[in-house]
């Protein structure tokens, strides 16, 4: 008796089970759970910076029952508009303007100075821009003949004078409905003029340029000689330099002093956005939460798209056209006149068609890239009808062409 109960009465002394797959279970399942709870906190994350950017960028219904590309294509027109006004038709502060070095709120009016076409291929080929300059004559809806810029502004007079004339004098209210006005009729009068669909659009303002750079911390672009304006501000010298968002907006609207006046200053338009996408992927700003926040905020205060738009999507889109994977080229004019004593450019509608149809139409993906800003010969798309333009002058002794680094040299 006394035996058994010294064997029950030391517990302690029976032989332990080992604890260590129990432990290691232990541990595995709080890893998991810490794993879950990291990806539903980044999940949730990027879902609320998503929403914030789709509920703070202005929503447009400019596309709503438009003809949609067909194959997985997607068309998105680019427009910049040369106005010296926020998304509420209200002034740019005083410091803004300064920096814009565009003059008053008072110039500029609501011309779509920038047009570009960008067709991103379904099936994962190299993306093209086109870039219509803005003073092709063109048949506009409602208007007639005149240049393709002022699409958006005659119409957004036109619907602010037709509800002022329905007793509505609420200002805000007019500048919204005459600018959903000016986007629909400036959609459609570039689908007339190219023949193809629109599916997704994104209208930018004067400050939006320098905003941009701003966020990106500079933009890289490359000039072929030194340029001096006073008009625009632009004062740079030659070859490959980064642009502040001051110098950025006098680079993109500089037109004084160049051989081909606004022609140049399309060309110009393509090497920011070239330079600018290439700084976004050389920067990592779409794995970098500080940069991408920054990008967001220029977004909401500067741009409007079209309400169906997926721009999460987007977004992931975008990583994979930074880098130099778009080729640009500017559409063809066929020489230049005058209407109403105004400059104009005079275009072949027909012609502008089928080259739009061979690059971006069905099987097209064989046929050859658009040409570069500033690579086109004379007679190829992007170059002006007229004589030849005259060959570069011989590089000096013992000197090199001008090396843009990745980024198109420009005049």
């Amino acid at each position: 008796m006394s035996a058994h109960r010294r064997k029950t009465s030391h517990p302690a002394r029976r032989p332990r089970r080992s604890r260590g797959p129990r432990r290691h279970r232990r541990i595995a399942r709080t890893l998991l759970v810490a794993v879950c709870a990291l990806a539903v906190t980044a999940a949730a994350g990027a879902w609320y910076v998503y929403r914030d950017l789709a509920g703070s960028i202005g929503s447009s219904k400019a596309l709503e029952g438009a003809e949609k590309s067909k194959y997985g294509d997607t068309n998105i027109l680019l427009m910049g508009l040369d106005s010296r006004r926020d998304q509420n038709g209200e002034e740019l502060p005083a410091e803004v303007l300064d920096k814009l070095h565009a003059g008053s709120s008072d110039i500029g009016g609501y011309n779509a100075n920038t047009l570009i076409l960008l067709h991103v291929p379904g099936d994962g080929g190299q993306a093209k821009a086109f870039s219509v300059p803005r003073d092709d004559f063109v048949d506009i809806p409602g208007h007639g003949k005149d240049k393709i810029k002022k699409a958006y502004g005659l119409a957004k007079a036109g619907e602010e004078d037709r509800l002022a004339a329905q007793g509505v004098k609420d200002r805000r209210q007019l500048e919204r409905a005459g600018r959903e006005a000016g986007r629909t009729a400036q959609i459609e009068t570039v689908r007339n003029f190219l023949g193809v669909p629109v599916d997704h659009f994104a209208e930018l303002n004067l400050a939006g340029f320098y905003h941009l750079a701003e966020a990106l911390g500079g933009v890289p672009v490359c000039l072929k000689r030194p340029v001096r304006d006073t008009f625009s501000g632009a004062d740079f010298p030659a070859g490959r330099q980064s642009l502040n968002g001051q110098q950025s907006l006098a680079f993109v609207r500089q037109r004084h002093g160049l051989d081909r006046g606004d022609l140049d200053r399309t060309r110009r338009q393509q090497a920011f956005l070239a330079g600018a996408t290439q700084k976004l992927d050389s920067a990592g700003t779409f794995t970098d939460p500080v940069k991408l926040m920054k990008l967001i905020d220029v977004a909401k205060q500067d741009v409007v798209t079209d309400a169906g738009w997926d721009l999460l999507s987007f977004v992931k889109q975008a990583k994979n056209l930074s880098g130099g994977k778009v080729a640009f080229t500017t559409l063809p004019v066929e020489r230049f006149g005058r209407n109403h004593g105004e400059d104009i450019n005079v275009v072949d509608d027909m012609k502008i068609k089928r080259l739009i149809a061979e690059q971006i139409g069905p099987g097209a993906s064989a046929s050859p890239s658009a040409p570069s800003p500033g690579a086109s010969p004379s007679g190829a798309p992007g170059a002006p009808p007229g004589p030849a333009a005259p060959a570069p002058a011989p590089a000096a002794s013992g000197s090199s062409a001008v090396d843009g680094g990745g980024v198109p040299c420009v005049d």
